[in-house]
Formats: C-alpha cells, sequence, structure tokens
C-alpha cells in the first residue's frame, strides 16, 4: 500500500500503520518564548513509506529540517509522537534512543562527516565497529558495489573528490541495514555531475535494495529523483506531489513566494 503524506490518525496507529518505516502524529516543535517564540512545526502528521523514496521541500524557515531532525530523533518535539516502526521516540531514555539511532537508522549530511584517518572501506564500517557488530559481508559487497568505489576502498578521504565521499557516506548509512536513511541537503556541497551520481544511486538503493530514504533538499532537479515531495511552508504540510519533475517542482516552489502560496 502507498501512502500520500499528510495521513489521518486512523492510518497512522491502525493495521495499515506497518507499511510505514516512520510516523508523526500532530508533532509540533518551538524555539525560544515572548517575542523570540518561533513556532518551527505547526502540528505535523505525515508517514514515511517503507522502501519509498521521499523528498521534503520548503522555503527558508519552513521547518523542513526540524521536521527531518526530529523523525530522525536528533531533536526532542515539545508535544506529539514521532515512531521509527513500531517504537515510540518520546518513550525513550537517552541510551536506548542513542541504541535506536545506531541500530535503525542511517544518516547523510551535507558535509560527510568522514573520519580523515580512516580509509573509505573502514568509514563505511565504523558505525558496526563501534556497536561491536561485524558487517554481513554479502549485503556489504552488494553495498560497495552499488556505490561504485570499490577501486577507491582503501584511500583516505583527502584522496577522493567530493562526490566520492558523499557515496562512502552514502555506503556507511546502508552498510548497517538500517530501517531508514534520513539525508539532509546531500549534494549541498557538490557540482552537478558528483550531485546526480550521488542522487542516482540513493535512487537506485531504494529500487535495486528496497532502501527507505527521506531527503531534505532545496533544489528541484534533486527532488525530482524522488518518488514523492512533501512540501512545507511555516511549520506546515501543504502539498505532496507524486512522481515528481524538476519543472513541476521548481513552479509549486514559485508558489510559496506568492501572497498565501503557502497556504
Amino acid at each position: 500500500m502507498t501512502y500520500s503524506a499528510p495521513i489521518t490518525e486512523e492510518a497512522l496507529t491502525g493495521p495499515e500503520a506497518g507499511d510505514l518505516a516512520a510516523r508523526a502524529l500532530q508533532i509540533t516543535k518551538v524555539y525560544g518564548s515572548g517575542d523570540a517564540r518561533v513556532t518551527a512545526l505547526d502540528g505535523v502528521t505525515l508517514g514515511i513509506p517503507r522502501g519509498r523514496f521521499t523528498a521534503i521541500m520548503g522555503p527558508s524557515g519552513s521547518g523542513k529540517s526540524t521536521l527531518m531532525h526530529c523523525m530522525a530523533g536528533l531533536d526532542s518535539i515539545d508535544s506529539g509522537r514521532v515512531l521509527i516502526g513500531d517504537v515510540e521516540l518520546n518513550k525513550l531514555d537517552d541510551k536506548r534512543l542513542t541504541r535506536l539511532r545506531r541500530d535503525k537508522i542511517g544518516f547523510i549530511f551535507q558535509a560527510f562527516n568522514l573520519v580523515p584517518t580512516l580509509t573509505a572501506l573502514e568509514n563505511i564500517t565504523l558505525p558496526m565497529d563501534i556497536a561491536g557488530r561485524k558487517p554481513d559481508k554479502e549485503w556489504l559487497d552488494q553495498v560497495i558495489d552499488t556505490v561504485g568505489l570499490r577501486p577507491r576502498l582503501g584511500h583516505r578521504p583527502s584522496e577522493l573528490s567530493g562526490g566520492q565521499q558523499q557515496r562512502v557516506a552514502c555506503a556507511r548509512a546502508l552498510a548497517s541495514k538500517p530501517e531508514i536513511i534520513f539525508a539532509d541537503e546531500p549534494t549541498g556541497n557538490l557540482d552537478s555531475r558528483s550531485g546526480s551520481e550521488v542522487l542516482e544511486f540513493l535512487r537506485d538503493s531504494v529500487r535495486r535494495m528496497g532502501q527507505t530514504i527521506v531527503m531534505v533538499t532545496h533544489d528541484p532537479a534533486a527532488a525530482a529523483y524522488a518518488d514523492e515531495v512533501i512540501f512545507l511552508s511555516d511549520g506546515r504540510i501543504t502539498d505532496t506531489m507524486v512522481e515528481p519533475t524538476a519543472v513541476k517542482v521548481l513552479e509549486r516552489m514559485k508558489g510559496f513566494d506568492l501572497p498565501g502560496g503557502g497556504a
């Protein structure tokens, strides 16, 4: 079954919720107080389908990065519920939340976040090494072949191009077989060619390996690689688009600049 966000509370909590890798129900997030109070998320409800590539877009300050950070357990929420699979993040203490992020979630950041003294292969397996787990060799080989960097596994980050470094970061996120991967502007530091290579890899990991990916981006061309785009404005979901194209996404984003365009 395929969901289109936003979804109802019934879909979030009913028997069909098993098709969702991540869920949010009426989540709010507020920063500051008084005149400095900012409502970053204002009652957001959505579901992220398993085995799909979902992009989150919106103008600056719309809440898209906050939404991703809250759903990934990197930031707390003020009210509502966030679940990864059947585990409700709000009910976990710091130790169990850290374990869940390590075991169930993959992360890809704009800045790559590779350890400069380690080789590409060592960077890929680092989270599992820290957790004391041996990688599934067959799966690791599949990830390495999909990312296309087998000849570069012995090289350190300084010996790799930006696109190659980000593909190492993508492989690191995939290697532990997470339930979901959150990618925050993964092509933001890359030229267009390297960015396209990374996006094609992410799309292939969904289609060939059944991975679930949520990507925050400001780039309509990047969003066009996704199966669905969720649009935010002023901390609320305002629209969704299935089978997006860069042209359709750009036209929708232009609407945010018009009076009432985010409504």
